[in-house]
């Protein structure tokens, strides 16, 4: 497992990977954002040789990340962190704050 701040970076068996997934678009930069940070504006970015941020149709919160090729998780304020070729569940942390449960801000 990987965890950069708030994001957690699970390998699972890439036979476990949800049918039917569709690529998640790139931002306006051109970046494979996994989660942005509320209270910087950084966001956790999927880069690399042959990688690919999935989401269900239906549920584009939930992500999967299959790496190909090569891939790092990158963010201004943590250090980079490789990613082996797989496939991987990403999990935000989240928080109970009064009356409801929410993402952590990074």
């Amino acid at each position: 497992m990987f965890r950069q701040g708030d994001v957690l970076v699970a390998p699972i068996d890439p036979a476990a990977l949800p049918a039917g997934l569709v690529p998640v678009p790139r931002d306006g930069r051109g970046r494979l954002v996994l989660a942005y940070g509320e209270a910087t504006g950084h966001a956790h970015v999927l880069t690399g040789d042959r990688v690919a941020l999935l989401c269900a149709p239906d549920d584009p919160a939930t992500l999967h990340v299959r790496v190909d090729g090569y891939g790092r998780l990158v963010h201004d304020e943590h250090g980079a962190i490789a990613l082996p070729a797989g496939a991987y569940r990403v999990v935000r942390q989240r928080e109970y704050a009064p009356g409801r449960i929410r993402p952590v801000a990074d």
